[in-house]
């Protein structure tokens, strides 16, 4: 049976995560398998976490326990639509899914190198794509500016206690030194600083359960896992 846009979106959503648009890949976009439609999946806002959370537990030993939920979940929904599943996770090597993002949805880079979606504003992710043999009928890709084009101020670039966002690109040492201090535990357990100064989508920034759990990820990966 033919599969259609509208289909995949409802499957999709019953896990918790949100179809992020699609793209028919060329060759210059490195798919996999080459597949001829690619639909993207992944979250904005708090809503994948309250699903998540419901059934944490039952991943609470895992070294990933996000990315294990996640791949069972799409991995379910695959074997239903026929289609295989990429990720994001599991590298080196990591696939392109910024690449594919911009050409999916709305998308663009900010100050920080984060993409920023012109409604989600820096929170979101993508989780996984979809890869189908058939090409499917995707809708029409928006066509927004990136909001950071008119924001004068830039307060992204400012609030970052040490400076980690500069010219020279992302400090990443600088961060991870100074979220392990209690002078970082504000953006430790609730986001990073620099992230929550975007005025662009706070309506769905993430709650602090969700931020601490990104942000320990982030450190505990930085740090080999410690």
């Amino acid at each position: 049976m033919p599969v259609f846009f509208p289909d995949v979106e409802d499957l999709v959503c019953r896990t918790g995560l949100t179809v992020r648009g699609g793209l028919h890949p060329c060759d210059k976009d490195n798919v996999l398998g080459k597949p001829s439609t690619l639909i993207l999946v992944g979250n904005f806002g708090p809503d994948m976490w309250a699903t998540f959370s419901r059934v944490s537990d039952q991943y609470a030993n895992n070294s990933n326990p996000l990315d294990d939920w996640v791949r069972d979940q799409l991995n379910a929904v695959a074997e239903e639509l026929g289609a295989s599943v990429l990720f994001p996770f599991g590298g080196p090597p990591f696939l392109p899914f910024q690449r594919w993002a911009q050409k999916a949805e709305p998308v663009a880079s900010s100050p920080l190198g984060i993409l920023i979606n012109p409604e989600y504003g820096l929170w979101h992710a993508w989780r996984g794509a979809l890869a189908f043999d058939e090409v499917i009928e995707l809708p029409q890709r928006d066509k927004l500016a990136s909001p950071c084009e008119s924001c004068v101020d830039k307060p992204c670039l400012s609030a970052c206690p040490v400076g980690a966002f500069g010219l020279d690109g992302y400090d990443v040492l600088g961060c991870v030194t100074h979220i392990e201090t209690l002078v970082g535990s504000d953006c430790m357990e609730l986001g990073c600083r620099a992230r929550r100064a975007c005025p662009v989508g706070r309506a769905y920034t993430y709650e602090p359960a969700q931020a601490a759990f990104h942000m320990h990820a982030f450190r505990a990966a930085q740090r080999g896992g410690s």
